[in-house]
């Protein structure tokens, strides 16, 4: 670095483009401003870095590899053919539009077409995803897509239940609301008989509207 450059001068921006943490620490404290408060009081005073590292956690999916993830199979599994089913997959988002919590959970199953994969591995797909700014249809199908992308099953089913804080907390203030979502693919589609058997799996025939 040049010592002989202003500071104001200085490019902070990263390699991969991003800003810097300086640059999103600045930012927090004319966000706090803007609010109305003092960025400089000893209460919010280290609230900007601790805003940014939390950024970090709640958006690290934007450094991963939901296919890489998918990767690794196994072919040992005796012949098993049938419903692979994880429930109640914690899944914490951020809604694009306001930038504020998605929290909800997931139910994501697929028909193994000779391979399987590590059920963590499914788990931190959907984490892959959720971790970005998002919307929850978008969401849906996302993990949908790259699990049947990648595994190549005979179906995937994928249904999303969250409850928005953009409609708790602000707008229409209307709390304990839950968003439904669901992709079908495959099997699950085409077989009305297996996304029964799914739905009533997960919810114990709660979400007849999904049924045909």
């Amino acid at each position: 670095m040049d010592i002989r450059t202003p500071p104001d001068q200085l490019d902070t921006t990263l390699e991969d483009g991003r800003p810097s943490r300086e640059d999103a620490e600045a930012a927090i404290r004319t966000l706090i401003r803007w609010a109305g408060d003092d960025a400089d009081r000893e209460g919010v005073r280290d609230t900007p870095a601790r805003v940014a590292r939390a950024y970090e956690d709640f958006f690290r999916g934007y450094g991963e590899d939901p296919e890489a993830i998918l990767s690794r199979t196994f072919e040992e599994t005796e012949g098993y053919d049938e419903m692979v089913l994880l429930r109640d997959i914690r899944v914490e988002s951020h809604c694009e539009h306001h930038m504020v919590p998605i929290i909800g959970v997931a139910h994501v199953a697929y028909l193994p077409n000779r391979r399987v994969v590590g059920i963590s591995k499914l788990a931190r797909v959907v984490d892959a995803y959720a971790r970005r700014l998002q919307i929850q249809e978008k969401l849906t199908a996302q993990i949908a897509n790259t699990i049947n992308e990648v595994l190549q099953p005979r179906g995937v089913a994928v249904v999303i239940e969250a409850g928005h804080e953009c409609m708790s907390t602000r707008g229409v203030h209307k709390p304990g609301v839950s968003m439904v979502t669901s992709r079908m693919l495959g099997a699950f589609r085409d077989d009305p008989s297996t996304r029964r058997e799914f739905l009533a799996m997960i919810q114990g025939r709660r979400c007849t509207g999904f049924e045909t």
